[in-house]
C-alpha cells in the first residue's frame, strides 16, 4: 500500500497520495506555483498510521497549481405563490486544480 495523508484546506479534507489531481477551493497563487499545504490531519507511510492531534507537526504535502477556474453555476429561486415575487440568485465558486508532487514528514 502507498503512503498517503488527509490534508486540510478550504474547511474540507482529502485523502491524497502522490500524484493526485484534485479541486479544492481557491487558493492564491499562478498556475505552476508549488503551494504547500501544512495542515496534515494523518498520514501513513504504507504500514503505519499517524494520526495527528488535531494536526501532526512538521508535516506537509506539496502541490503544483495546474488550474485556477470557476465552478458550474449553482442557482437559489424563491418564489412565493400568487403574490408576483420570484428571486433568482446564482453563484459559481472560485477552484484551484492542485497536483500532489510529494507528502514530507
Amino acid at each position: 500500500m502507498e503512503a498517503y495523508a488527509v490534508v486540510q484546506t478550504g474547511g474540507k479534507q482529502y485523502r491524497v497520495q502522490a500524484g493526485d489531481v484534485l479541486e479544492v477551493e481557491r487558493l492564491d497563487g499562478d498556475v505552476g506555483a508549488k503551494v504547500t499545504l501544512s495542515s496534515v490531519m494523518a498520514m501513513s507511510n504504507g504500514s503505519e498510521l499517524v494520526v495527528g492531534a488535531p494536526e501532526i507537526d512538521g508535516a506537509a504535502v506539496v502541490a503544483e497549481i495546474l488550474e485556477q477556474f470557476r465552478g458550474k453555476k449553482v442557482v437559489a429561486f424563491k418564489k412565493k405563490k400568487r403574490k408576483g415575487y420570484h428571486r433568482k440568485v446564482g453563484h459559481r465558486q472560485e477552484l484551484t486544480k492542485l497536483k500532489v508532487e510529494a507528502i514530507n514528514g
